[in-house]
């Protein structure tokens, strides 16, 4: 995996750990997990690239 699938792979996995806290103490903000969802689409695209 190269440097930079694997830096946006990290920063996905950071971010659904940031936006469930957020949360569990704030409430839900749909906007929040729409953003996480395309941050993670990104991230599974790139990774599909890079592997063929």
């Amino acid at each position: 995996m190269p440097g930079s699938t694997k830096s946006m792979g990290v920063l996905t996995v950071s971010t659904l750990v940031v936006i469930s806290a957020y949360t569990a103490a704030l409430g839900s903000n749909g906007w929040l997990w729409f953003g996480w969802v395309v941050l993670g689409l990104v991230t599974v695209g790139m990774a599909a690239s890079r592997s063929r």
